[in-house]
């Protein structure tokens, strides 16, 4: 696919205004119309001035070939970005009907479609956007609002953002990647068509406390040395409300103990583990030093009795 520069085209820079491009397209129209110049390649410049205007006066298309980027020379072999068009809500504008590959293989069969007179309905664009939801939201569902910066297209087909706020009803179990549709907030369709719809994806914040895989919930237990050697009772918040967790005795760092069902609400819920993590009062006082010393008189242990086999 060869590149072809509609600005040098119409003799205008990128820069120009809608009522530029339209002055410009008048002048070579009348240049290069064959009614009125005989020369050899007249007939081939006044097409190909009219596929130029046709692109340039529309903002959406527009701003969809000013996308492909600067530097580009006509001739350049080019393969346009997956995301070329996206977004863009195609109008029917009326126009030569008489389009060459290069604008085809740009905007595609929606542009195709736009080149008639008369464009039939189409359906709008659906809008995709990311919203942060909290792991308590998940547990039991919420009423949320949302600012979104939604893209605006001018009449020179520069792209600007405005402030969108929604109100959006987060249900309980929603996980993280799931998507949310809110149907006819999309781009407007043509015609009588309905609009498109727009899509939230999910994502859960960070938490301090607790790590999430699926359903699943984990936490970080501390214990203290004697907790997780004569086990002991231990109250485990959750993002369900608290629980008493029995701590077995004889317990290492690193243990997992299960609380079933505690995990994200669905069919079924998930599940909540309790990781123990054993911490070291410190000796900091003469008198715990020698409370550790002690303890290490009391016992006959070597913790790496089987480290060097």
């Amino acid at each position: 696919m060869k590149y072809k520069d509609y600005y040098a085209v119409m003799g205008v820079p990128r820069t120009a205004t809608g009522a530029e491009i339209k002055t410009a397209h008048r002048k070579l129209a009348r240049k290069f119309h064959p009614d009125l110049n005989k020369h050899t390649d007249a007939e081939a410049r006044f097409k190909e001035v009219g596929e130029a205007y046709q692109v340039l006066k529309d903002p959406e298309k527009r701003a969809a070939f000013d996308a492909l980027g600067t530097g580009l020379k006509d001739g350049d072999e080019i393969r346009p970005r997956p995301d070329v068009g996206d977004g863009f809500e195609y109008r029917g504008s009326g126009g030569p009907q008489d389009v060459d590959d290069f604008f085809s293989d740009l905007f595609g069969a929606r542009a195709r479609h736009a080149s008639r007179p008369r464009a039939p309905e189409w359906p709008g664009e659906d809008h995709h956007a990311r919203v942060s939801v909290s792991l308590e939201d998940t547990y039991t569902g919420a009423q949320r609002t949302f600012t979104l910066q939604m893209p605006v297209i001018d009449d020179q087909g520069h792209v600007s953002y405005e402030t969108r706020t929604l109100d959006v009803s987060i249900p309980k179990g929603i996980l993280d990647g799931q998507r949310l549709r809110l149907a006819g907030q999309g781009g407007a369709g043509i015609g009588n068509a309905p609009r498109g719809d727009l899509y939230l994806e999910v994502t859960l914040d960070e938490h301090k406390r607790y790590r999430v895989a699926g359903r699943d919930v984990t936490t970080d237990l501390p214990l203290a040395p004697w907790e997780a050697a004569l086990g002991a009772e231990v109250i485990v918040p959750t993002p369900s409300g608290q629980v008493t967790v029995t701590v077995p005795a004889g317990s290492a760092a690193g243990r997992r103990l299960r609380l079933r069902g505690r995990g994200i609400p669905g069919n079924p819920p998930g599940d909540f583990y309790v990781m123990l993590a054993i911490v070291l009062p410190p000796a900091d006082t003469d008198a715990k030093k020698a409370a550790y010393n002690a303890m290490r008189e009391a016992f006959d242990f070597d913790p790496r009795g089987h480290f060097y086999g």
